[in-house]
């Protein structure tokens, strides 16, 4: 197999230009008059997995760094071949737990290779990075066709991976620099009028909802979080893709008929509770509550606190730089 970089650097200028009101995409220029470079912090941590090293001293290392991804470096072909994430656990968690030919217990043995190769052969993508000298436009623009939520910044030089690019990082860049920007009137506007945000076919578990059909929900909707919801349907926790890896470092992985409030137990102790949002809200409202408590999503409610929807850090910069305003 090739190992060849995915990249978007040759999105820009390919729809039809737009004569619009230039306030209303101010930040679609920002983003394409900054690069990637821009983001990569002078010092920051950095794990990196050889596809050889054996799976559970990886997920280990991932939870002692506390990191959610890691991307993989092949010693045989040179050059990075993918990321190794909480999904791919999930995967593997989901698809084996009731198989009677493999245990699960035996799985964390094998090497990420092999996990790729046999176990994970159908699921697994080839690896999307970016150029550190790409624009914030194309690494937007790749983190959400891509539909991934992690970017590799790759050196075209070295091969060496830069930083990981994030929906998160890009939006509290953004921030940084807001006050200094024209403010568009659309901000001003709210999550119904602007139409942003998931509000049907909302995935949610209850209490006493079995771990292991959280996992198949994770896996078939490809959601990333789940509302834990009362008997009226009122959000009362929230159990995320990156709840699941407290299954890795703990060894509870062999009993997914635990509850979803069993597994919760496992949980950091510094979980804040879940951040909601109505829909009446306003879009600079949303982005504030989104940065400065550092969430990857807002659970959208009504006033007696039932779940009506979610908007995710995905949803936020679709609007705010990939969407034309008239």
């Amino acid at each position: 197999m090739e190992c060849i970089p995915v990249t978007i650097d040759d999105l820009e200028g390919k729809k039809d230009p737009v004569i619009e009101d230039p306030e209303h995409n101010v930040y679609t220029r920002f983003m394409k008059s900054h690069r990637c470079y821009d983001l990569v912090p002078t010092s920051s941590k950095l794990v990196v997995f050889d596809t050889s090293l054996q799976v559970k001293k990886a997920f280990f290392a991932l939870v002692s760094n506390g990191v959610r991804a890691a991307p993989l470096w092949d010693s045989k072909k040179q050059c990075f071949v993918g990321m190794l994430t909480i999904t791919d656990f999930i995967n593997i968690l989901h698809r084996y737990y009731k198989s009677p030919l493999v245990q699960i217990y035996e799985l964390e043995e094998h090497k990420i290779e092999t996990w790729r190769e046999v176990y994970l052969q159908d699921s697994f993508k080839p690896l999307v990075s970016i150029s550190p000298n790409a624009s914030l436009y194309d690494a937007v623009s790749s983190l959400l066709k891509n539909k991934i939520h992690r970017l590799p910044v790759i050196d075209p030089l070295t091969g060496n991976t830069l930083y990981i690019l994030t929906h998160k990082r890009i939006l509290k860049f953004l921030k940084l620099f807001i006050a200094e920007m024209p403010k568009p009137s659309f901000l001003r506007q709210t999550l119904e009028e602007l139409n942003i945000g998931t509000f049907k076919n909302i995935a949610v578990v209850r209490a006493d909802t079995p771990l292991y059909t959280a996992l198949g929900i994770f896996v078939e909707q490809r959601v990333s979080a789940l509302p834990v919801v009362d008997d009226k349907g009122r959000v009362v926790d929230i159990y995320s893709k990156f709840d699941v890896i407290n299954l890795a470092a703990e060894k509870t992985y062999n009993n997914l008929d635990v509850t979803v409030t069993k597994a919760l137990q496992h949980r950091s102790q510094y979980f804040e509770g879940v951040l909601t949002c109505n829909r009446h809200e306003t879009l600079e409202a949303i982005i504030n509550r989104l940065v400065e408590a550092e969430v990857h999503r807002l659970v959208v409610v009504d006033e007696h606190e039932v779940v009506k929807g979610i908007v995710s850090l995905s949803d936020i910069l679709q609007a705010l730089v990939l969407t034309d305003r008239e």
